[in-house]
């Protein structure tokens, strides 16, 4: 299979920079996947499960929001947060899902507490797709 560079950044450090077969991505408008030769994009990310498939097994990375742009020299992920998914502490996830819960009780503004009734949404999705 055909391989294409890819590069993932988190605002700590270069996390991941090699040649992979495929990488699938947690869009906020769904999943995708980007092989060689994808179309160019800029698409954001929600939380999720980001897949690098590469050589050995692949690699399963937890993103908490960023970027992702395919263009002629591959892919680079800009991610807000991004963990090797054995690293990850889901206790913390859990805090966050409780502390968005309050927030969203507490919140008067519909168009807010929609927002934060959102977030909450993409997070136990995440939290989901960890368990």
């Amino acid at each position: 299979m055909a391989t294409f560079h890819f590069d993932l950044v988190s605002p700590e450090k270069l996390l991941f920079s090699e040649e992979v077969e495929q990488v699938d991505l947690p869009g906020s408008e769904g999943d995708f996947g980007v092989l060689a030769g994808h179309a160019p994009i800029i698409a954001t990310l929600r939380p999720g499960i980001l897949v690098i498939y590469g050589a050995g097994h692949p690699s399963r990375i937890v993103v908490n929001g960023g970027f992702a742009e395919v263009g002629p020299t591959g892919l680079t992920v800009l991610a807000e947060v991004a963990v090797p998914v054995d690293e990850f502490d889901a206790s913390a996830l859990a805090g966050v899902i409780k502390d968005t819960e309050e927030d969203a009780a507490d919140e008067t503004d519909d168009w807010k507490r929609d927002r934060l009734n959102h977030k909450l949404d993409q997070l136990r999705a995440l939290q989901a797709a960890l368990s």
